[in-house]
């Protein structure tokens, strides 16, 4: 058997295997996961004009789906979430409480939930380019939308009153579009490298995948 077919037998093993676990053990998996977020978490850049820094969580965050598959990599996020606002200091900087960030930790969860679906249910979904435009919008809609929301409501409460959008979109998502679009890529190519290119959870396009020309 040549390498690369061991490879792609060993991805198929790993992500079938993955998907038979039993409940517990996904749960140990999805701790697992969380508790990696909250290390890239303290990966993070502080900017002087936001209460929002820039951090290597949401890398984390954008595999959790890819990697735990449908419920779970969301259930990882919401560990995070729910562990962190309880008290646990694994947020970035090694803080706790809902904060300023509450939104995006929020959208964490969304996001993963999103990925790990269309992971699992679409073979397709597994090739780069759907991988990045999938992680893309996770990461611009399923993570900035509440974030903001949530910031200017945050900000509201502590200045008195409301916050202009153009400062609201300079502090909570201008400066993060670079950064978020270099790590959206970095982790398509990280799902792209090892996710099986075969069915091994009953995908819908199961017989269908290998006519489109996705790379």
């Amino acid at each position: 058997m040549s390498v690369v077919a061991l490879v792609n037998q060993a991805k198929y093993s790993v992500f079938k295997w993955r998907c038979e676990l039993s409940v517990p053990k996904k749960l140990a998996l999805a701790f697992v996961v969380a508790g990696l977020t909250g290390l890239l978490a303290q990966l993070r850049i502080v900017l002087p004009w936001s209460p929002v820094p820039i951090t290597g969580q949401t890398f984390a965050v954008l595999l959790a789906g890819v990697l735990l598959g449908k419920w779970w990599g969301g259930v990882s996020m919401a560990i995070y979430a729910a562990l962190g606002f309880a008290g646990l200091p694994w947020f970035s900087g090694w803080a706790s409480g809902v904060g300023a960030t509450g939104g995006y930790i929020l959208g964490f969860v969304l996001a993963a939930l999103f990925l790990g679906y269309f992971t699992d249910r679409y073979i397709r979904a597994r090739s780069f380019v759907s991988m990045l435009g999938l992680m893309l919008f996770a990461s611009f809609v399923l993570i900035y939308v509440p974030g903001v929301i949530w910031l200017g409501c945050w900000l509201g409460l502590v200045k008195g009153s409301p916050v202009e959008i153009g400062s609201l979109l300079a502090m909570g998502v201008v400066p993060f579009i670079a950064g978020d679009v270099t790590k959206a890529v970095a982790a398509a190519a990280v799902a792209r490298a090892i996710t099986p290119k075969q069915a091994y959870n009953g995908e819908v396009d199961k017989d269908r995948w290998a006519g489109w020309r996705l790379p």
